[in-house]
């Protein structure tokens, strides 16, 4: 099975930027379709972006939409999220999932432990 450890979480100030990267042990993340979540304070759990396993394919939440890029590095068995204009509702928690198969977070088999993302305005 795969483990997943997320990292580039930290505090920026509105219209900063923020590399999130879900790094991967134990399989070749190539394997998986990957994903990431974010859960903000009360909230519950909601969808960023997701890459299917060749790359081939993304898919944004309406509220990322041309703010946010998802992409694998293959050499480092990562998948990165690039966070620009980053706004103070962007804040959470961020949490990257892999699926074997589907794309629904019901697929997601693998989760990692979270970083916190932290927009001040």
């Amino acid at each position: 099975q795969v483990q997943l450890v997320e990292s580039g979480g930290g505090l920026v100030q509105a219209g900063g930027s923020l590399r999130l990267a879900c790094a991967a042990s134990g399989r070749t993340l190539g394997m998986y379709h990957v994903a990431w979540y974010r859960q903000a304070p009360g909230k519950e759990r909601e969808f960023v972006a997701i890459i299917n396993k060749g790359s081939s394919w993304t898919s944004f939440a309406d509220s990322v939409k041309g703010r946010f890029a998802i992409s694998r590095d293959n050499a480092k068995n990562t998948v990165n999220l690039q966070m620009n204009s980053l706004k103070p509702e962007d804040t959470a928690v961020y949490y990257c999932g892999a699926s074997v198969v589907g794309f629904r977070e019901s697929d997601i088999g693998y989760w990692g432990q979270g970083t916190q993302v932290t927009v001040s305005s």
